[in-house]
């Protein structure tokens, strides 16, 4: 027997709540705090048509459906088209086309939703191979639409290096983080760079070294091309970094342009690189630096106000812990 597609598993969830597709959308709606949800789609979802990426850890929570369900389909979250044509461009790359393309950046996009709902090591065995077919492809083809799949690569592997680094594996995700940096340097792309760099400094900060974590953070922040909230994000995390070192006044120095820079970037919208980031996301790094500072108070604000501020379907993700610690400490001195 064929395993369970995602399609069929929420078809199979609906139905034993009792619920009609629109009460399903009306739930999906009421839990994200956003109105933009139809039958229609509920309809294409479960006819396998699309992949319901944003609504993921929406869908878990709403029908109760377990973690275990969810590892089981992230294999397998195309529909019969998509697989087929994969299929066909694995066979034959030359012939790859902007259906492929998008199909596979659609997966890419459910496996990012997807980090904010299950832990690194769960998510790392699915993608690691879906990243090898992606390689494969992207080596092999050709004609208009390579260009296109080999963007999609390097954002596998940027992606793949980041959930190594989330689960400690630190020489993997050195060595992806790194590839993706070379990459998105070939493709001529800053905000790819400067989230690989974003990266590895994130990677640094876990391992303890603030002269490595100032490093990364800042050649993030000066990459050129990085989007104005890569940028605000960027130069608070290299602020926590002088922080940790004690050098005080250029620590406070870039919690100063940081501020600027989020005035700049108010309005404008994150890369799906860095889809999470939002005006508020910096709070919490900013929490980070005051309480390096021994700014206890200040710090405690933001960080409340930074998690607070997460959508509901990210205050649970593995990435939150050292946030919600670093608010306990606060709090506690």
């Amino acid at each position: 027997m064929a395993p369970e597609t995602i399609h069929q598993m929420l078809k199979r969830h609906r139905k034993s709540l009792g619920w009609t597709q629109q009460q399903l959308a009306d739930a999906l709606c009421q839990e994200a705090g956003r109105a933009t949800l139809t039958r229609q789609e509920i309809y294409r979802w479960e006819k396998g048509r699309r992949v319901p990426t944003f609504w993921l850890s929406h869908l878990a929570s709403v029908l109760g459906i377990t973690r275990d369900e969810l590892e089981r389909v992230t294999s397998a979250m195309m529909n019969e088209d998509d697989r087929d044509r994969i299929a066909h461009s694995l066979a034959a790359p030359s012939h790859v086309d902007a259906g492929t393309v998008a199909a596979l950046a659609d997966v890419l996009a459910a496996q990012r939703r997807l980090d904010d709902s299950l832990p690194a090591t769960t998510m790392l065995p699915a993608t690691a191979a879906q990243w090898e077919s992606v390689e494969q492809l992207a080596r092999e083809a050709r004609g208009p639409h390579a260009d296109a799949l080999r963007y999609v690569a390097a954002e596998y592997v940027q992606f793949l290096g980041w959930l190594h680094a989330e689960a400690r594996n630190d020489r993997y995700a050195v060595r992806y983080l790194t590839e993706a940096e070379e990459r998105a340097d070939d493709l001529d792309d800053g905000p790819l760079v400067a989230q690989a760099a974003n990266f590895k400094g994130y990677l640094a900060r876990q391992q303890g070294r603030p002269r490595a974590v100032v490093r990364w953070f800042s050649a993030a922040y000066h990459t050129p091309g990085a989007a104005p909230l890569q940028r605000v994000g960027d130069a608070v995390q290299a602020a926590h970094g002088y922080a940790l070192l004690g050098e005080r006044e250029t620590a406070r120095r870039l919690l100063g342009e940081a501020s600027d820079l989020a005035d700049e970037a108010a309005g404008t919208e994150a890369p799906d690189t860095a889809y999470w980031l939002s005006p508020t996301f910096s709070r919490m790094g900013m929490g980070l630096v005051h309480l390096a500072l021994g700014d206890n108070a200040e710090a405690a604000a933001n960080l409340r106000a930074g998690l607070d501020g997460l959508p509901t379907e990210q205050r649970d993700a593995e990435w939150t812990r050292e946030y919600r610690v670093a608010l306990e400490q606060a709090q506690a001195a």
